[in-house]
């Protein structure tokens, strides 16, 4: 999968989680933890390790929660 898909869809998520009660940035952890497949979360957690660009904030503040690969 291309890291602009990835972008976009974790920047969806982040668009349906920002609106929602709760703590957001645990709420796009969780779905992408459960949803994504390791090599999907290994791709999105190494761009943002490389700076994120063009990832919504919330991604960003995901990140430390989402489930590493492996």
């Amino acid at each position: 999968m291309s890291e602009e898909k990835l972008i976009r869809m974790a920047n969806q998520i982040a668009a349906f989680f920002a609106v929602q009660r709760g703590d957001q940035a645990e709420a796009v952890a969780a779905h992408i933890s459960e949803s994504w497949a390791a090599p999907m979360r290994a791709a999105l957690l190494t761009h943002i390790a490389a700076g994120g660009t063009g990832l919504d904030a919330l991604v960003i503040a995901a990140a430390p929660q989402i489930r590493p690969p492996g």
